[in-house]
């Protein structure tokens, strides 16, 4: 019996581990082809070599905005059309807010907001000029976290950028709707990753 995403391919970023590998893992179970990405290459080729299939593994850090693209043509080129993307890349940025660098901080908002906006708008581009989008398979996920809408103690940064996750996700949906391209986010509590294994639930850890 067919999975109910036969047919479809599905882009991961930041597949390595934790709820990347998890939403690889489920989505090459219900049939989609899966290209899983991430700064730590093995990693993902042992996940792809799992997956079996028609599964692909990229090497790509979403804050490099020039390998967005590049990492998807190939993704298309071997998988086909992309149809699904779910921005799960994301970092820490622990820190208080009086003693956080401008540099973290920075570099926190470049994985966590610009990667997930430039990821979004590429995949969303070329969902539109290849048709997947007029025929309504068009599906972005964005990661965003209970940070979004709860404080966190000691991570400014992170909860700044998961909040704009959730508001640039509210516009995306707005501005796409139309196009064709459905686009949510998720807002998991608590889930120990590698970003936050030292963290424990006590301080109040995140979801991605």
């Amino acid at each position: 019996m067919a999975g109910s995403l036969e047919g479809q391919v599905a882009l991961v970023t930041g597949a390595s581990g934790g709820l990347g590998e998890h939403f690889a893992r489920l989505l090459a179970r219900e049939g989609a082809a899966v290209a899983v990405t991430a700064r730590r290459l093995d990693r993902v080729q042992a996940l792809a070599a799992e997956l079996g299939g028609r599964a692909l593994a990229l090497q790509l850090d979403v804050a490099d905005a020039a390998a967005i693209g590049p990492a998807m043509d190939e993704v298309e080129r071997t998988l086909g059309p992309l149809s699904i993307l779910v921005n799960n890349a994301g970092v820490g940025g622990e820190g208080l807010a009086l003693e956080v660098s401008a540099d973290d901080w920075d570099a926190t908002f470049a994985v966590n907001v610009r990667g997930t906006f430039l990821a979004a708008r590429e995949a969303a581009r070329r969902m539109m000029a290849s048709g997947v989008a007029e025929r309504g398979d068009a599906r972005i996920v964005n990661i965003a976290s209970i940070a979004s809408h709860t404080v966190l103690p000691g991570l400014a940064a992170y909860c700044a950028s998961k909040a704009a996750v959730a508001m640039l996700t509210k516009s995306l949906a707005r501005e796409w709707a139309r196009r064709g391209i459905a686009v949510n986010a998720l807002a998991p509590g608590y889930i120990e990753t590698d970003i936050n294994a030292d963290c424990g639930p006590r301080r109040g850890g995140r979801g991605s």
